[in-house]
């Protein structure tokens, strides 16, 4: 882990959206259903994934476990997001795939590949900040680096169960299709997995 540095915190104001897969979407897939709506209370995220302030790239290969002992470490009511607060966040008022409608950005989206194959994206991680912020004023939402969240893995939003080992991932990554960037779509890995394309942000209560 580098040197915990109190990161810069953006207000995401209360409201209500609907998560999940948008009716439209050709790869929705079962995990982003069914569809829910969810009032949201006010909080805060930081402005980009945690990164090494030295590169300033985001932090990468880090477990679940260690995204959570960073915050503790930060303290004064840091956590992880929860997936709820995640896609509101990311969403920022939209209800399309994208924020910026069905075909993702690539002045706001760090991407490799567009759905055809053809190259679009630099082709490594870059530095946070890099691309425009959304309409919450967040930056780096979808692609260069997944995001750990809080919650465990559940199959799908009506499902019971909780694996309570596995923990949801969320946003995409720089070396993913466009169909992995979408708003709604979410993964899960163990919690002890690291990856050099997976990070986080942190959240904290107002």
């Amino acid at each position: 882990m580098v040197e915990v540095i109190e990161p810069k915190m953006v207000h995401v104001p209360a409201g209500r959206f609907v998560m999940g897969c948008v009716e439209d979407d050709k790869f929705a897939n079962v995990h982003e259903l069914p569809r829910r709506i969810i009032d949201v209370p006010a909080f805060e995220l930081s402005l980009h994934p945690i990164f090494d302030p030295a590169t300033l790239l985001p932090l990468v290969n880090v477990s679940w476990h260690d995204a959570v002992e960073y915050c503790v470490m930060l303290g004064k009511g840091y956590r992880l997001p929860t997936e709820v607060e995640w896609e509101y966040a990311c969403r920022a008022g939209t209800a399309t795939p994208f924020p910026s409608g069905h075909l993702p950005d690539s002045l706001s989206v760090n991407f490799l590949y567009d759905e055809q194959g053809n190259r679009v994206g630099p082709g490594k991680l870059l530095p946070v900040g890099w691309g425009r912020p959304n309409a919450f004023g967040l930056h780096d939402m979808l692609g260069n680096v997944c995001e750990w969240v809080q919650d465990s893995w559940r199959n799908d939003y009506a499902a019971e169960i909780a694996h309570e080992s596995m923990k949801v991932i969320r946003g995409g990554a720089w070396d993913y299709l466009p169909r992995l960037l979408r708003s709604s779509w979410r993964d899960c890995a163990s919690a002890p997995t690291r990856r050099d394309n997976l990070g986080f942000r942190v959240a904290r209560d107002l």
